[in-house]
């Protein structure tokens, strides 16, 4: 794997971009080689095979950039190590599709969700059975295949097995905080107001280790890296990850659909329990607490009631205050990271992701 000059924060920017192709083409040839493999043949005629590759296609890689830039602050430039990471990739996929269901949300990465797909399809066939409840259940069935797949790009990336065991702990905390902090999740939508402390906590569990500290940890761990330098890392990838969901919970409420990939308020229909909306409880008077109230009781949220939310919670300075929130722990993150030493293309690539994770778009 050819090394990437790195020169200040444009030459991270253009080594991260290219490890976001690399990352897209290795998922995307795994995927369609499985697809192939175990669909040659057996239930050809399902959305599947079309589903499942381009499902793969259009995101982010960010747990695959910040394992992989992890693995570079005590590893060398390799493919492999760059296969292991990516293999977390599908594991956020298998994330996706399920979350998708729990949610009810209609799109993802501006295409129909996979739940959709299957019910559709189910639809046009004229199948027997609720067309819905037979999308939900094979949007679960390819979220698990999506399960399967990550740990076995992992076996196969190349590694050599003391690397692996190195990682292994890491990578079964990472998917066990994510199922801990899913359920967590679905309680606090649940409750009638969870409390800021118990949105928090969820951030931290299923969002915060597992968009950043721990993809971050897995990679020093497969590297081998010291024990100060994983810790620093462990205090940096927990300040971002915050940092990062709240700026998500941002644009599920106030996001463009062409940034977000889904409807415009698509959080506020779904009464989401997200810190912009726990925040804007805490925060209001006693007025707009029960305009919110009644805009949370609604049988329906249509865009006249989703302006009139948007309106409330930046009335009620919650969008600030997440704004200051987001800047605080930015800050600190970096200062983490300053007081170790790491090779100074990670320390950039650092600089760089915690800038791209949590910058503001309007």
């Amino acid at each position: 794997m050819t090394a990437l000059p790195t020169d200040g924060a444009a030459g991270s920017v253009a080594w991260l971009d290219a490890l976001r192709r690399r990352c897209g083409n290795d998922v995307h040839a795994f995927v369609t080689e499985r697809v192939r493999e175990h669909f040659t043949g057996h239930a050809a005629d399902t959305p599947a095979p079309t589903v499942l590759p381009e499902f793969v296609t259009g995101g982010k890689f960010l747990r695959p950039m910040f394992a992989y830039t992890g693995w570079r602050c005590g590893g060398p430039e390799s493919a492999a190590a760059l296969r292991a990471a990516a293999s977390l990739e599908l594991l956020h996929c298998f994330a996706l599709a399920q979350d998708d269901v729990m949610d009810g949300s209609a799109r993802r990465r501006g295409r129909p969700s996979m739940h959709v797909r299957f019910t559709r399809w189910h639809e046009e066939q004229g199948l027997s059975g609720p067309a819905a409840r037979f999308g939900e259940s094979a949007a679960v069935l390819m979220g698990d295949l999506f399960l399967v797949w990550s740990e076995q790009l992992l076996h196969e990336s190349g590694l050599d097995a003391g690397a692996l065991a190195r990682g292994r702990p890491v990578y079964d905390l990472l998917r066990s905080e994510l199922a801990v902090g899913q359920l967590g999740d679905l309680v606090n939508d649940a409750r009638a107001r969870p409390s800021w402390a118990d949105v928090l906590d969820v951030i931290r569990r299923k969002s915060g280790n597992y968009t950043v500290r721990r993809p971050l940890e897995f990679g020093a761990a497969l590297a081998g890296c010291p024990e100060d330098v994983i810790t620093a890392l462990g205090t940096y990838g927990g300040l971002l990850g915050e940092a990062f969901q709240f700026r998500d919970d941002l644009l599920g409420v106030f996001g463009e659909p062409a940034v977000t990939g889904k409807p415009a308020g698509d959080d506020l229909r779904e009464r989401k329990a997200s810190s912009v909306v726990v925040l804007a409880q805490d925060l209001a008077d006693r007025r707009q607490r029960a305009e919110l109230t009644g805009l949370l009781a609604l049988d329906e949220v249509d865009t006249g009631a989703v302006a009139r939310w948007r309106e409330l919670i930046t009335a009620t300075g919650a969008r600030d205050q997440l704004e200051k929130f987001i800047d605080d722990r930015v800050r600190r993150a970096l200062e983490a990271i300053d007081l170790v030493s790491l090779p100074r293309q990670a320390a950039s690539a650092l600089t760089v992701l915690a800038n791209r994770c949590t910058e503001r778009v309007r």
